[in-house]
């Protein structure tokens, strides 16, 4: 009894590392979207922690979520005093939190599907509380810059930035909105292909 328990929880060790070293590789492509400035670019590492949060339990999805921007932090370094790191395990591990709690209540395509919308949402939200109230004032005071300098990024490839409040309402909320959906649709197959092997 001991033993296989040994074994399944070194198997899910296994499991969670391999699938924070993807994510971590997946952090690498990252795309710009038009109406964003350009230090907000999406990338889908979220993908693996999501994966992981349905077939290992929201808490892997979260571990993995940590593993991989140590990983990012220890290899590539940070440009932005590790807050970009910060704000990207936070927001991802509230999505692959939400969304694995959601599918462990009852393992069907609908519940992962509600799953995902419910975790899109709250990711959303929190991202936008996030940045309006944390990352962003503290992004700009550690590299003693006006907030009002995001403002103008934003505002010059977003005709609907005019402020603080519109960057948030029309940058970070649209730009989570669009992630969360990209990273479910790209989950939804992938995710029939692995999960016999990670439930192995």
């Amino acid at each position: 009894m001991l033993i296989a328990k040994e074994r399944m929880n070194t198997r899910t060790l296994v499991k969670t590392s391999v699938l924070s070293v993807l994510a971590f590789l997946i952090m690498y492509l990252e795309m710009p979207l038009w109406f964003t400035p350009p230090f907000l670019k999406v990338d889908l590492s979220d993908i693996p922690a999501l994966i992981g949060a349905f077939s290992l339990g929201p808490i892997a999805g979260v571990v993995i979520e940590l593993l991989k921007n140590i990983l990012n932090l220890a290899i590539e370094g940070t440009t932005t005093g590790a807050v970009g790191e910060l704000a990207n395990f936070f927001v991802g591990s509230i999505f692959v939190f939400v969304a694995g709690v959601i599918y462990q209540k009852k393992k069907t395509f609908q519940m992962a599907i509600l799953g995902m919308l419910a975790a899109t949402v709250a990711m959303t939200v929190a991202a936008s509380v996030l940045n309006y109230y944390f990352l962003i004032p503290f992004y700009a005071k550690l590299f003693g810059a006006p907030v009002e300098a995001f403002v103008d990024m934003g505002a010059k490839v977003n005709k609907f930035v005019t402020d603080y409040r519109s960057f948030i309402l029309f940058g970070i909320v649209p730009f989570n909105l669009l992630k969360g959906i990209m990273v479910s649709v790209i989950t939804i197959p992938l995710y029939k292909r692995v999960s016999p092997i990670l439930h192995k």
